[in-house]
């Protein structure tokens, strides 16, 4: 280090290459210059979910499954757009012949087009998925949030009830619960999926609720003065919902194919409505001598599933900091 003469009044001190000082000013040129690490071009840090759009924008199976997922979604709310036919127009002269021309997928025992009710059965299996998912969802939030705010006799009992429908087969629960209700419509197996879905919601919801409440900062919002509604709403439920809408993505996929099995045994949805599980269980007797009724909404179904269990776990991945 140069010696400094005390009877220059020109001299300045010039700090050494290296130390704290030498530290501390390249980390003030690198606030004063650039971005900081982890934030957008202009210094500003990105949220939890502009980030997890960020890497989801860049992730392959994100896109290839919300396209998939968007092109059914479409022929569900529009299904005249691909297939213009009737799905209950059928003719028993052609029935269990292949493909001809115009009619690519086929026809099945009763005559009726394949293609058509493929295409037309996605209405009401993504509506029933869609549908059990939301009810679900927003049921297993508001009592899993509850409980693991307020603690106490509420958690408790919410647990036992949680744990009681956790004991319930799935299938059992099904034929029990449906075979009551009559029509076989949408809304039934909807209410029975629900029913037996909030319980797994819930306790991901309660415990993304009780971690977020040791926080700093909602202990800070407790000590201003904040109310319990606005520490849920404002403070716990925005750094909490994302375990859930992970799981509930998951779970959509999930439902679709219950919606299918209580349909091919029998208790789910009926005819007139126009299903894949319906169409699977009409064409599991006939796979040896037409194996196309079965192949086609079969693999529609298997898709629709995969898509969505893709999609969650881009999802999960996008949105658990632990896994980047």
């Amino acid at each position: 280090m140069p010696e400094l003469d005390p009877s220059d009044p020109n001299a300045t001190i010039t700090p050494a290459g290296g130390g704290a000082m030498s530290l501390a000013t390249s980390d003030a040129e690198t606030l004063e210059g650039g971005p900081i690490p982890g934030g957008t071009a202009s210094g500003k840090a990105r949220s939890l979910w502009s980030d997890a759009w960020h890497d989801l924008r860049r992730n392959p199976v994100f896109l290839a499954s919300a396209l998939v997922i968007l092109f059914l979604v479409l022929i569900a709310v529009w299904p005249a757009l691909i297939a213009s036919g009737n799905p209950l127009s059928c003719d028993l002269s052609k029935a269990q012949q292949g493909s001809q021309p115009g009619h690519p997928f086929g026809y099945d025992t009763q005559g009726c087009d394949v293609y058509t009710r493929t295409v037309h059965g996605a209405r009401a299996s993504i509506a029933v998925g869609v549908c059990a998912t939301t009810g679900a969802a927003l049921l297993g939030s508001v009592l899993g949030g509850l409980a693991g705010f307020f603690g106490g006799w509420w958690d408790a009992l919410l647990s036992r009830l949680a744990d009681i429908f956790f004991g319930i087969p799935i299938i059992l629960g099904g034929l029990v619960f449906l075979s009551v209700v009559t029509g076989g419509s949408v809304w039934p197996v909807v209410g029975f999926i629900v029913l037996l879905g909030w319980p797994q919601l819930s306790r991901i919801a309660r415990g993304a609720v009780v971690g977020a409440k040791q926080h700093d900062y909602v202990q800070a919002a407790r000590a201003l003065g904040a109310g319990n509604g606005r520490l849920l709403l404002r403070h716990i439920a925005p750094n909490a919902v994302a375990p859930v809408i992970v799981v509930a993505t998951i779970a959509l996929g999930t439902y679709i194919a219950l919606e299918a099995t209580l349909s091919f045994i029998g208790v789910g949805l009926k005819p007139p409505t126009v299903s894949w599980g319906i169409d699977i269980s009409n064409a599991s007797p006939q796979i040896r001598n037409a194996p196309h009724m079965l192949l086609w909404p079969a693999g529609a179904l298997s898709i629709t599933v995969l898509a969505f269990i893709m999609l969650g776990d881009a999802v999960r991945d996008a949105l658990d900091p632990k896994l980047r």
